[in-house]
């Protein structure tokens, strides 16, 4: 039998910090065909999507230095925006860093 191959794990982008993360550990915020722009937690919905750290100084960063406008090719409304701080205010300030696993 041959052995199997770990499995690959999708990796994306923090538009804020440019980190590179798996795609789980990210939030995706994505532009809807009308024009809104809401966060995904399913990380399926239709439209131009743009990844996020699940903390709040690259929630805050994006929205106020227009890195999640660049990355959505638009720019975000008041509502949407409203609705992305409130998402980011509910964020940790730092993330959880996991331990080293042990050899």
């Amino acid at each position: 039998m041959s052995p199997t191959r770990p499995r690959k794990i999708p990796q994306r982008t923090c538009v804020a910090c440019r980190t590179v993360r798996a795609k789980r550990d990210l939030v995706r915020v994505v532009r809807l065909i009308d024009g809104t722009v809401v966060v995904d937690p399913t990380g399926k919905k239709s439209g131009r999507g743009g990844y996020l750290c699940r903390q709040r100084p690259c929630w805050e960063k994006a929205l106020q230095h227009g890195a999640l406008e660049r990355a959505l090719k638009q720019t975000i409304p008041a509502e949407s925006r409203a609705t992305l701080s409130t998402f980011a205010a509910g964020l940790p300030e730092a993330l959880a860093e996991a331990p080293a696993p042990h050899p």
